[in-house]
């Protein structure tokens, strides 16, 4: 039989300081991600679209928070669809959005998991750790948190309660370049598995990923996949509000994708922080569209010449 997959569009962007990533779910379709997926024998349900109402504004003693109520009312939405697509799909996708989204999405796919009674494990690739609290951020800007809350961080009385968290150590985040100082202090405190860009210039990416994957392996775990836009080199990647210089390469990218392909162990992914206003004639939603097919079955000899 073949292997589901959904396609969830959650067009956020309430946690981001930049406009434009409530277009990253039409410019993924745009660029054929539903075609590409089916092509690989992949039975492909597209979702929609998620939406909220109007919220009643939320205060919060951090006066630099913005959309607070928004964004408590995407993670909600995102994390009962989140649960339901992993129970209906093999492979679920949730197309953001800000990174924000992460909060809703990781925390539905926790409480799949439980149902299970099996344990989740995240693979964070991204230039940030995103593990503000509301009390922490200096931005207010919300994208910088879901890592914080979906571990039950204190300091997230605002948001949605929590009911099942993730374990920090079953986390590894890769590619991180861009961490303040609060951050840097919760990576030390809880033991999350960090690789920043130097570690991998060092050790290179299969290292780590692969000593990661037998974890979860051993552990019978669920694997559910964050990729931020700004894990890539700008260069490559222009199409996000984050940029940081010195991100993945090309190849480095793909050969995660493939990896993980070839591990089988992903049961979820989300894509994020993509901007279409940013963009260069769709070259970043083209590249996403073409990381996800790594990960769902496509090899170097299977890709064709394309003109940017």
């Amino acid at each position: 039989m073949k292997k589901t997959c959904s396609l969830l569009g959650a067009p956020i962007q309430t946690g981001a300081s930049q406009p434009g990533c409530v277009m990253g779910p039409a410019a993924l379709r745009t660029a054929g991600l539903a075609r590409v997926l089916a092509d690989l024998d992949w039975t492909v349900t597209d979702l929609g679209d998620l939406a909220i109402g109007p919220q009643t504004p939320l205060p919060h003693a951090n006066p630099t928070i913005h959309d607070l109520a928004e964004t408590r009312a995407w993670i909600t939405i995102l994390a009962q669809t989140a649960q339901e697509a992993a129970r209906t799909h093999d492979l679920p996708v949730f197309m953001g959005g800000d990174h924000a989204m992460a909060a809703g999405t990781v925390s539905g796919i926790a409480a799949h998991a439980a149902s299970l009674n099996r344990p989740l494990f995240v693979l964070w690739l991204d230039a940030h750790p995103d593990l503000h609290t509301l009390d922490t951020t200096t931005s207010g800007n919300l994208h910088g948190t879901p890592v914080a809350y979906f571990t039950a961080q204190p300091g997230f009385e605002a948001y949605p309660p929590l009911k099942h968290a993730v374990e920090p150590a079953n986390i590894c985040m890769m590619g991180i370049r861009s961490v303040d100082p609060a951050e840097r202090d919760r990576i030390s405190a809880t033991g999350i598995e960090v690789h920043d860009m130097r570690a991998l210039d060092e050790t290179g990416v299969l290292a780590p990923l692969r000593a990661f994957l037998a974890r979860v392996r051993a552990a019978n775990g669920l694997l559910h996949v964050s990729f931020d836009v700004d894990f890539l080199d700008p260069a490559i990647a222009p199409a996000v509000g984050t940029t940081v210089p010195g991100g993945a390469t090309f190849r480095e990218a793909h050969l995660i994708m493939e990896e993980l392909c070839d591990s089988t162990l992903v049961t979820s992914l989300d894509l994020v922080e993509l901007n279409p206003f940013l963009d260069e004639r769709g070259r970043t939603a083209k590249l996403i569209r073409d990381l996800t097919a790594s990960l769902f079955g496509r090899r170097v000899l299977d890709r064709m010449t394309r003109s940017y």
